[in-house]
């Protein structure tokens, strides 16, 4: 019998040339395995079935892990308010991680004597599906035609041409990534550190133009309701926020960053609505969670993303870091107003029971109703009494020393 390996398949070049390379090359049943995470049409998930069985797999499947991305991964990048560098909200890491264990469960299930994937050996996917395989599938063989045999994009196009393989070849100038939380496009253009992405290399065209206003609806960190409509599931949310704001463009940026190998790295990444729902959720924070809250959530946000990123979501302090930020979510409810503008947006304000900038409190810069100017002076004193003897301890000895 022949070996099995399972492929993490998503119809694009590389898979593409894994599924033919792994059957014909290497003599392997090809198992390939479809994880959508958001970023696959009903139409998009047959014609990859069908472009797979084209391809003479041994089995095509096709899994929907929408939710259980959400539920295991977005929703704390949302709490955390996580953006990489400032910039990008972990499109493509956050995706691997949920695609990587789905890849580990289903070759548990029909015990595979490998698994595959078609990452590079210049990128960070490679580490981030090695690592969840090696920690989930001790003993199982894993392989990566794609690096081993240091192929370039021009190279997989010419071995599939010359075994017949009909696909888009012009289409596959660009490596796309789609999820529900955003769009990596990866080109020549993306490849040097100068350089942008030609508007057809966008996958959402920017059709809207002049301007529109839409209230985001959050309940305990969870966006629920976008202007009137309300939703069972922020999945839901998520995606019926990106039909609105896509195609104004935004959310379009290059992220530059240090992959986990040790180089720097550029991707074009799209992703309106992950950006929207985390700088609205985050001025929302800011009324709602005290400035302890906040800092100690930039903290841990922060190192909680960069673990994400390289790969690290099996690490129990990721589980202890999410238990953390879901108890500061309690307060974060209220509606958060943006107005969108063809490749901008501004954050207007928001409305929550728990802002804490009440107006019953006194108003910052012009009068304050819950002391007295006496009490802030003696506070003054207080608060600043530790370094003003360290002045004047300073001082004496300085005078000592001098005189």
């Amino acid at each position: 019998m022949k070996k099995r390996v399972v492929l993490a398949f998503s119809g694009g070049l590389d898979t593409t040339y894994c599924a033919k390379y792994l059957a014909e090359d290497l003599g392997y049943d090809v198992h390939t395995l479809t994880v959508n995470t958001g970023g696959f049409t009903s139409a998009e998930l047959e014609q990859i079935e069908r472009h797979a069985n084209a391809l003479g797999v041994a089995t095509h499947t096709t899994v929907d892990e929408t939710r259980n991305y959400y539920e295991k991964v977005i929703r704390f990048l949302i709490y955390g308010n996580v953006l990489k560098n400032g910039t990008y909200p972990l499109s493509v890491s956050a995706e691997r991680m949920s695609q990587a264990l789905a890849v580990a469960r289903y070759a548990k299930e029909i015990m595979a004597d490998a698994v595959a994937h078609g990452s590079t050996g210049a990128g960070n996917d490679q580490v981030r599906f090695d690592m969840v395989f090696n920690i989930l599938l001790p003993g199982v063989e894993v392989i990566t035609p794609i690096r081993d045999r240091k192929l370039s994009r021009e190279e997989e196009i010419t071995y599939l041409k010359a075994r017949g393989v009909e696909m888009n070849f012009e289409k596959a100038k660009y490596s796309i990534n789609k999820g529900l939380w955003g769009t990596s496009v990866g080109g020549k253009e993306t490849l040097g550190s100068l350089g942008m992405l030609p508007e057809e290399a966008w996958p959402t065209p920017v059709t809207k133009s002049g301007s529109e206003v839409v209230k985001l609806h959050y309940y305990q960190g969870e966006l629920t309701g976008v202007n009137e409509k309300a939703f069972a599931h922020p999945v839901e949310a998520i995606t019926y926020l990106q039909t609105i704001a896509g195609p104004y463009g935004i959310g379009r940026d290059i992220h530059v960053g240090d992959t986990i190998i040790g180089i720097k790295g550029r991707v074009g990444f799209e992703a309106a609505a992950p950006v929207l729902i985390i700088k609205a959720h985050h001025a929302l924070e800011k009324h709602v969670l005290t400035k302890w809250q906040l800092s100690w959530k930039d903290q841990l946000a922060q190192f909680y993303g960069n673990w994400l990123h390289e790969g690290q979501y099996l690490d129990p302090v990721m589980r202890d870091i999410e238990s953390f930020l879901v108890s500061t979510q309690k307060q974060v409810t209220g509606t958060v107003t943006i107005q969108l503008h063809p490749y901008r947006y501004q954050v207007l304000g928001i409305e929550s029971p728990f802002d804490l900038m009440s107006a019953k409190f006194g108003k910052y810069g012009e009068m304050n109703l819950g002391w007295t100017g006496e009490d802030v002076k003696g506070f003054t004193k207080i608060f600043g009494n530790q370094v003003s003897i360290y002045h004047q301890v300073r001082e004496e000895a300085e005078n000592k020393s001098n005189g």
